[in-house]
């Protein structure tokens, strides 16, 4: 069974045939790592794999908070010797929290079933800047997830002895793979297991933070003396245009601070209902916490005077200053803090990988549904994940670790480009939305000045980000990126060209005379029966019917038309949209039934839906061979003039594969052609 755009059916990986021992046990450890599979039928299955507010702002959020632990160690370490703008600093980094937080929190208003920058490039400015800002955002999450893994493993190696260096990679890439498994469990599962090390992380980081600043207040004013001081030199020795230099590289450079900010509105479907106030509610914690985080830790580098140690962290050697002298007891209770600190910053970047893990299959999966990408990318496991995406992403991230050796600041000269390259455009998409409607709003430059805010700083920390990065490793992430925008284009030219083709199927066939006037054929189950497996009412369908009578003429009394309602990425919102599926599939239904009646056939439809099709074909299949046993299965396949070897990458094999099954299980599949010629110029 096969057919274009949104009528091509997702391949899944096919079970292990038959009830052997060997398949029973495969099954049995499957489901012992990944879970038992859920079923789309059960009405509340959509309520239990959505996050509430605050599990959201564990799984999405903690990729913002984590950058804590290397945005402003980058900023203050660009600063050099003029840590006297260090408030200013934190003050901007504040500030440019909640801009583009609240800007966001304006764009999932707009977008409630999803508000990333590969949907809102692609709506607002055309599917051309949507395959840039989809490819850009791809590219980020599998960085994400690398620097993410890469920088907590710094903070475990800064208090290891050096001779354990050399097992960093291993590490690594078992963390990768260990939140790899957990997300093919599924999302809540994982970001579940992940929860207590996201509130030791939020209880020691107070502790420092509050502490730190509280510490010094007694101390106020000569702190501000200091910074007056400090001014007044770098004024005398820079001029303002200097300092502004400065300032501006030290703010661009801790870009990596603002970096998970859009995943929130990328991930909107897995928000618990009502999911715009559920997104708001999590946009908003991670906002305060992020702002409060970066900024509060930046000005405790000030307050204990943290300079760069070789082989150490900034967070590391602000933690020592901090609490490294604390004794309770005989006990070092400052060591045990420090350790616990570091462990729970080192643990919360790894969740912080789930950002990568959450949003890039699901960035890959709208990708693959509008034909950027396979269409197999937006299929769903029995565990209702992303599998495909899912170890996509994980392979990809072991790449560039094992490429780069697992080097903290080549992956973060990598890092930020690219997600600033996403904002740059979902703001430029709402600044000019803005403009476009601003006949129907009365006040919309108050909506529009948020978003021209967000633009205005952006855009400057992208240039600056490819500026001071570019020589240095950035151009790396361009050239990536770049090159993933090529292979998208290739794929959306290939299936246009296969689309073009079965147009021209649906033009001629779908038009057929005499359809307006009923016809009522009895069905006969013990009759000769043809079974047809079909998606829409399509010419690719009336195509494959046609076929039946000419190769096999006055063979078959009966046709059933089969169908499967595909649980995608695209699909999986609630019930009712399940239900809407399902109805505007047996009404296509009806329509090759009473074409059928026409021809002089009796006929009826059997429908099933799931997110795996073969299970379900499969399963279809069985119940009619038990009720017509004189059958035989028919599955349509485009067939093309000269076969490519990426053609089964882009195309799925669901007509040989329900052959095979069906083989096995001794019913009689035969695969019927359709031919497709223009695809290969």
């Amino acid at each position: 069974m096969e057919s274009s755009s949104t009528r091509e059916s997702i391949e899944s990986d096919p079970l292990p045939l038959g009830n052997d021992l060997e398949g029973r046990i495969t099954e049995k450890i499957k489901h012992a790592i990944l879970g038992a599979p859920r079923s789309i039928k059960d009405p509340g299955v959509f309520h239990r794999i959505s996050l509430i507010a605050f599990l959201a702002w564990v799984g999405l959020g903690a990729d913002g908070l984590s950058s804590s632990a290397y945005g402003p160690d980058e900023s203050f370490r660009a600063l050099g010797q003029h840590t006297y703008l260090a408030v200013a600093l934190a003050l901007a980094t504040g500030f440019t929290v909640f801009i583009i937080s609240y800007s966001y929190s304006r764009i999932i208003e707009h977008f409630p079933s999803g508000g990333g920058g590969y949907i809102v490039a692609s709506r607002l400015l055309g599917p051309h800047f949507g395959v840039i800002s989809g490819s850009a955002l791809l590219v980020d999450y599998v960085l994400t997830i690398s620097v993410s893994i890469a920088s907590g493993a710094d903070q475990v190696f800064s208090v290891l002895p050096p001779g354990w260096h050399q097992y960093k990679l291993m590490v690594v890439a078992s963390v990768i793979v260990l939140l790899m498994i957990l997300n093919l469990r599924g999302i809540k599962e994982s970001v579940t297991v992940l929860l207590p090390i996201f509130l030791v992380f939020l209880a020691t980081h107070v502790i420092l933070i509050f502490g730190g600043i509280g510490s010094h207040i007694a101390e106020t004013s000569r702190v501000v003396g200091e910074m007056h001081n400090g001014f007044s030199n770098g004024l005398a020795a820079l001029g303002l245009a200097g300092m502004l230099g400065i300032f501006a590289r030290a703010y661009s450079m801790g870009a990596g601070t603002y970096t998970g900010i859009e995943a929130v509105s990328n991930g909107i479907q897995i928000m618990r209902e009502p999911k715009i106030e559920t997104a708001k509610k999590t946009m908003l914690y991670m906002a305060i916490s992020l702002a409060i985080t970066a900024a509060g830790i930046m000005i405790c580098y000030l307050l204990y005077h943290v300079t760069p140690v070789p082989g150490k962290t900034m967070n590391a050697v602000l933690l020592n200053n901090f609490a490294g002298d604390w004794i309770i007891q005989g006990i070092p209770a400052g060591w045990l803090f420090v350790v616990i600190t570091l462990g729970s910053e080192a643990a919360l970047l790894f969740v912080a990988a789930q950002a990568g893990f959450i949003d890039g299959p699901r960035v890959m999966a709208n990708m693959a549904v509008d034909s950027w990408l396979p269409r197999r990318f937006a299929s769903l496991s029995e565990r209702l994940t992303m599998q495909n995406g899912v170890i996509i992403i994980a392979g990809a991230a072991i790449g560039i670790l094992l490429l780069t050796r697992g080097d903290t600041t080549t992956l973060v000269l990598m890092y930020s480009i690219n997600v600033f390259l996403t904002f740059s455009l979902s703001q430029l998409g709402m600044v000019r939305y803005w403009i476009k409607h601003r006949a129907q709003f009365a006040d919309w430059t108050k909506h529009i000045m948020i978003h021209l805010i967000g633009l205005v700083l952006c855009f400057s920390i992208l240039v600056v980000n490819v500026y001071e990065k570019f020589a240095i490793g950035g151009w790396i992430t361009l050239v990536i990126t770049a090159c993933f925008i090529v292979l998208c284009m290739k794929v959306k030219r290939h299936y246009s060209k296969v689309n073009d083709q079965l147009k021209r199927l649906d033009d001629i066939l779908t038009d057929i005379p005499g359809l307006d006037f009923p016809r009522t054929v009895a069905f006969e189950s013990k009759a000769s029966t043809a079974v047809l497996m079909v998606k829409e009412y399509s010419g690719f369908g009336i195509h494959t019917l046609l076929s039946i009578p000419r190769l096999f003429p006055n063979q078959f009394k009966n046709v059933i038309f089969v169908s499967v309602v595909n649980v995608d990425a695209s699909t999986l919102k609630g019930k009712s949209e399940l239900d809407e599926l399902i109805k505007n599939q047996q009404e296509h239904l009806a329509k090759y039934v009473k074409l059928a009646n026409q021809l002089g056939y009796g006929s009826v439809y059997r429908i099933a839906e799931g997110t795996d099709v073969m299970d379900e074909l499969e399963k279809l299949s069985a119940q009619i061979a038990k009720e017509c046993p004189r059958s035989i299965f028919f599955a349509g396949k485009l067939v093309f003039e000269r076969e490519k070897w990426y053609q089964r990458i882009l195309h799925n094999e669901t007509a040989y594969a329900i052959q095979r099954r069906l083989q096995f299980g001794a019913m009689n599949c035969m695969v019927l052609p359709v031919r497709v010629f223009a695809t290969q110029k």
